[in-house]
């Protein structure tokens, strides 16, 4: 059984990635691990001699009860969408985000992450100046991030971004999984820039050897790679996003300094980062 880490700080974007973390869980039956994490606050000792361990039992009072009271309510979501039968435990952690992230991916033996976020003016800001673009960045398990505006609606048709890098293969194969698990198609994007090497031969090689998968290869011309991403996301019809990160250097030549207005407002497509080694 695949185990899923949902971290939440039960704001708008987590409650709303809730929903998408149920609905995976279901495709992958799988596990929710929901984490909740809160920094203690730092005090000199010597100003508190008396009631220094008072105040961060407090704290952490506080946070457990704020837990407590939490957890309830995404059991409620979950019965309203008839995903109540999916299996849930909880942590709850004091320190860093990414480090207890981190911790529970090894003690938990977690398969994927699953984050919302928000506030993101575009994907570079997307991928490197939220907390879940500082997790894509350092975790080395599959993370579904979802934007605060996608709201959930059955996946169907997957994309997939590529340049035909011989280690895309085997996240093309993961994702083509996923995919038959969803009952779902795979779209395979590659935007071939006027700087672009990728030889025919080798395009011809991956749709021969994925000819039985349930997968279309896209290739198009255009030196605007960002905004072509765009409309294949629209024209397309797709539901959820698959890219290979590469330790996020490919996000951070892709999507830097920023993106148009166009693509920022119509940015509401869950994406699934694939960490692979360079």
């Amino acid at each position: 059984m695949k185990r899923i880490l949902f971290p939440t700080d039960f704001s708008e974007a987590a409650t709303n990635a809730f929903v998408h973390a149920l609905e995976f869980a279901k495709i992958v039956q799988g596990e929710l691990v929901l984490l909740h994490t809160f920094d203690l606050p730092v005090f000199d000792n010597q100003f508190f001699p008396e009631n220094y361990m008072v105040i961060y039992e407090s704290v952490e009072l506080s946070q457990f009860e704020m837990f407590k009271e939490e957890i309830p309510k995404l059991r409620a979501i979950a019965a309203e969408h008839n995903l109540d039968k999916i299996k849930m435990t909880h942590r709850l952690m004091d320190g860093n985000l990414l480090y207890n992230i981190n911790k529970s991916i090894k003690d938990d033996k977690i398969d994927y992450v699953i984050m919302g976020t928000e506030g993101a003016s575009g994907w570079s800001e997307f991928f490197s100046g939220t907390n879940t673009g500082n997790v894509l960045a350092d975790i080395d398990v599959p993370m579904l991030c979802i934007p605060v505006d996608a709201k959930f609606k059955k996946t169907e048709t997957i994309g997939f971004t590529t340049r035909f890098r011989t280690k895309d293969k085997k996240a093309l194969k993961n994702t083509i999984k996923l995919a038959k698990m969803a009952n779902a198609v795979v779209k395979c994007l590659y935007v071939k820039t006027s700087k672009s090497d990728v030889e025919k031969a080798t395009i011809k090689k991956w749709e021969e050897a994925f000819e039985n998968d349930p997968i279309e290869f896209f290739v198009i011309d255009s030196d605007d790679v960002k905004e072509t991403i765009l409309d294949f996301i629209l024209i397309q019809e797709i539901d959820i996003l698959t890219m290979v990160t590469y330790k996020r250097t490919f996000f951070e030549g892709l999507f830097h300094p920023s993106l148009t207005k166009k693509f920022a407002n119509n940015f509401d497509v869950p994406i699934l980062a694939i960490p692979m080694e360079d």
